[in-house]
């Protein structure tokens, strides 16, 4: 039953490197050490494993060896101070613990660095490590600022000729969001304060969905799935939309034209709701894009996970499931790459929706 169980994880692990994109390869160590250990597959901790940031970065196996790549663990401890060090010495002892620091597994800080006392306490450490989830970041805005540097010094050098190379891809994408998004939702006159900060937040979106999407190094990090991620990405359009806001926003927001003087007053019913609205905007931005990027990588991995559970029942099952589980997931990747350009525009769009409620002068339309 081993040696079956090892030929269909073999097989679809072939069919998952040439057709399935939305796979990491980190849910490849997870599925070795499950055949290796319990030979129980255990779909959720899989899954889990690939949502989850990782202190390491996992490549590929050769047989029974891990090939991964150690990220730098930068902690300061209040009861030990700073410590400087790679995530392989987490490996270099059976406990998987380096000077009193270990790994969670499971609680309320599973996957997080924990400092072990003398008195036998567990400390939460200030974490400032370079992660997968960081290393991803870096790249993303490292491929962002090439790219537009090397627009820029195009247009400086060929002006006046048509755009060629990476300007014909980007010319148009650059156009679109400043024609069909900034002007038409902040206006003519005022969209030109506005369109660098859409520009930056709809590429950096957009690049690194697709980065997560790619399955090896240095791609299939989850970043936009991290609800941190896409919680900074609304505060900033929380923050730019209070800065930019003018008087008769707030008092639209306090005393809503159109309104019952009853629902006001004396009970201010609708400028209750009317300011929770304003708190909810940027919460929905978060929970939009960290919902729908996370429930794409969800759903194709639990397909995936079908092959390995009714493989684990029988052989035949397995191999049958298969078929099917691959077909899925291959349709789940191509709908994932639609859904990661959808995603960088509906927020580009809500964020400078958000801004023009804010700067247009509400007294007038009245």
């Amino acid at each position: 039953m081993y040696r079956k169980a090892k030929i269909i994880y073999i097989i679809t692990l072939l069919l998952q490197l040439g057709f399935n994109t939305s796979l990491s390869a980190d849910n490849v160590k997870n599925q070795e050490d499950s055949v290796h250990s319990t030979q129980k597959f255990d779909p959720g901790r899989m899954i889990l494993d690939h949502v989850y940031d990782s202190y390491e970065w996992h490549i590929t196996n050769i047989g029974e060896y891990h090939i991964t790549i150690p990220l730098p663990i930068i902690l300061y401890s209040e009861n030990s101070g700073w410590h400087f060090f790679s995530s392989s010495r987490f490996h270099e002892s059976e406990d998987r613990t380096y000077f009193g620091f270990s790994v969670a597994k499971g609680g309320r800080y599973d996957g997080k660095i924990l400092e072990t006392t003398a008195t036998g306490e567990f400390l939460r450490p200030w974490d400032f490590s370079i992660t997968k989830n960081v290393l991803s970041l870096f790249t993303g805005v490292l491929l962002i600022i090439f790219l537009f540097v090397s627009l820029a010094n195009m247009y400086k050098k060929n002006y006046a000729k048509a755009p060629s190379g990476i300007q014909s891809w980007l010319e148009p994408i650059i156009i679109f969001i400043r024609d069909d998004v900034a002007k038409t939702n902040i206006g003519e006159e005022k969209y030109e304060k506005y369109l660098p900060y859409l520009l930056t937040l709809f590429f950096f979106v957009l690049i690194n969905n697709i980065i997560g999407l790619i399955p090896f190094f240095p791609g299939g990090a989850n970043l936009t799935g991290n609800i941190t991620v896409t919680m900074t990405l609304a505060l900033f359009t929380f923050v730019i939309t209070i800065f930019s806001s003018n008087k008769s926003y707030w008092i639209e927001i306090i005393n809503t034209p159109g309104v019952p003087w009853w629902l006001k007053y004396p009970v201010p019913l609708i400028p209750i709701v009317e300011i929770m609205s304003f708190f909810t905007k940027p919460f929905a931005l978060m929970i939009r894009l960290f919902a729908n990027i996370t429930a794409g990588h969800v759903v194709a991995l639990g397909f995936y996970s079908l092959i390995f559970l009714f493989g684990s029942m029988n052989v035949w099952m397995g191999y049958g499931v298969s078929i099917v589980s691959i077909s899925f997931t291959l349709f789940m990747g191509l709908l994932e790459l639609l859904v990661v350009f959808i995603q960088a525009y509906v927020f580009t769009l809500l964020s400078a929706l958000y801004i023009r409620m804010a700067i247009e002068d509400h007294r007038e339309e009245h």
